[in-house]
């Protein structure tokens, strides 16, 4: 079988001589170009049943009901509301014992005659994956990186045909079907930073490792699950806020992670520079630490993380951005009032090595511009030394030359701050360690650990919990998802 990529126009033409396959094709806002894809190859007759473009918002409010955005999931779950229900309504008795109907929706804002910050949109389809099945559905959130009008009206098109033909021909297989979405173009020129899917032909599917596997893709930089373990799309939960991050691997949470936010946020709610907002807090994983020896990334691993982070109320944003400064530029995209990052001393020394930014044009200065550009602090925990005990704190971090100015210059302006613990860190104590004391069968592990975040360890025997007492030829730690290469 050839591997060779179909155009969009061989995809196009495909699905409209699919004689099974009938449906709509309805777009608003900026999104104009998915149906002149399709009737441009011909032979759309066999497949768009109706085509229409709602470009002024008092149309858009008459046919689909009043919104406050426009470019949002709400809008675009009443689109395939809205046309779904039409469809069956006016075709099902006639053609429904053999077709599959489907809904395509898009509602964005791209670039027009005056700028926008944000070239977005939201993407959707509903179909089915067989004659009088119930439907299922995909939906995407993108951004568009071009910088020419005409180049994200191309990126949009082919984008929305290659996510028709992959509901037509692989939703079989999620993973192959957010690999065709990049058919015909590169992440240079496209970011999906959410897929959600449902449905009776997805039944088996769980949306966070599809969400993972779009930074796995390149296709996303960052992704966001909520307490209740949903993804959103980042911009959503984080847009006017007022941000406070911690970043670690968390594998497990560990009480001095909790403790370490807890000082933060206490200090974090006095700074005046948060009244106006409201607050998010956000553990953050990058995927450097999800990795395993072979470069894949663990999907086990990341699936018992984000489930026990969720599970004690935490939301959990998953990056593959290994330096602060750029997580920083993420956040500042969004929110508003002021970002604090949580971190210990071992983290900080890291931020002032100058080896890690050699591949920065303008070094660790530009780094560091970049890192506090807009209102960012730092919330630094001590530690304690395990060669001597000695307690190693904010004030007493010293820098050489250059870089030692710069630091006090930073402290002197509030943008590092120290925490100060309720007990003094314990020198025996390291989150790895923790790891390796749930996988040996030592209780002692308990007494690091949150209690609900215990409970739920012994529970579904996280992390190892128990491979010390599994019997020879047993299946110590079940995977039941394959690893995911990066």
């Amino acid at each position: 079988m050839s591997n060779r990529i179909l155009t969009s126009h061989e995809k196009a033409l495909a699905v409209n001589l699919d004689q099974k396959i009938y449906g709509t094709i309805a777009e608003i806002g900026g999104g104009q170009e998915v149906a002149r894809w399709f009737f441009t190859v011909g032979g759309a007759a066999g497949t768009v049943a109706k085509s229409m473009s709602a470009y002024d918002m008092h149309f858009s409010d008459a046919i689909y009901g009043p919104t406050e955005r426009y470019v949002s999931r709400e809008r675009l779950s009443a689109m395939l509301d809205h046309e779904y229900d039409l469809l069956l309504e006016r075709l099902r008795q006639k053609r429904g014992d053999e077709t599959r109907f489907f809904v395509f929706a898009d509602t964005v804002a791209i670039r027009g005659f005056q700028p926008r910050n944000e070239c977005h949109g939201w993407l959707g389809v509903r179909f089915q994956q067989k004659p009088l099945a119930k439907p299922s559905e995909v939906i995407l959130h993108i951004r568009l990186r071009d910088r020419e009008r005409i180049r994200q009206q191309e990126v949009l098109g082919i984008v929305g045909v290659n996510l028709l033909y992959s509901i037509c021909y692989l939703w079989t297989d999620p993973y192959r079907l957010l690999e065709s979405l990049l058919d015909n173009l590169d992440s240079e020129r496209l970011e999906i930073d959410l897929v959600s899917v449902g449905g009776p032909a997805f039944a088996e599917c769980d949306n966070r490792l599809l969400n993972l596997h779009l930074i796995v893709l390149g296709l996303a930089r960052v992704i966001l699950f909520d307490p209740t373990g949903q993804a959103h799309q980042p911009g959503e939960l984080l847009r006017r806020k007022a941000v406070l991050i911690e970043r670690g691997e968390f594998a497990p949470v560990t009480r001095m992670h909790v403790e370490m936010l807890q000082l933060a946020r206490e200090k974090f709610l006095q700074d005046p520079a948060i009244e106006r907002f409201s607050k998010i807090e956000l553990l953050e994983i990058t995927t450097k630490n999800l990795l395993l020896p072979d470069g894949k990334v663990d999907s086990h691993d990341f699936l018992q993380r984000v489930e026990l982070l969720c599970a004690i109320g935490y939301h959990v944003l998953i990056s593959n951005y290994a330096e602060f400064y750029e997580i920083s530029s993420y956040l500042a995209r969004y929110a508003e009032g002021l970002v604090g990052i949580v971190l210990g001393i071992p983290l900080l020394e890291e931020i002032f090595s100058e080896r890690y930014y050699s591949y920065v044009e303008g070094g660790i200065l530009e780094a560091m511009g970049r890192l506090f550009k807009k209102n960012v602090k730092l919330y630094v925990y001590p530690t304690r030394k395990v060669s001597d005990g000695e307690i190693r704190t904010v004030e007493q971090l010293t820098l050489e030359g250059p870089l030692g100015h710069l630091y006090a210059y930073l402290r002197e302006t509030g943008r590092i701050e120290p925490l100060s613990p309720r007990n003094p860190p314990d020198a025996r104590f390291s989150p790895r360690q923790v790891g390796v004391l749930i996988r040996s069968g030592d209780p002692a592990w308990e007494d690091y650990v949150p209690v609900r975040a215990a409970q739920l360890i012994r529970e579904k025997r996280l992390f190892g919990h128990g491979m010390a007492a599994a019997t020879p030829g047993e299946t110590r730690v079940p995977s039941g998802e394959p690893s995911l290469p990066v």
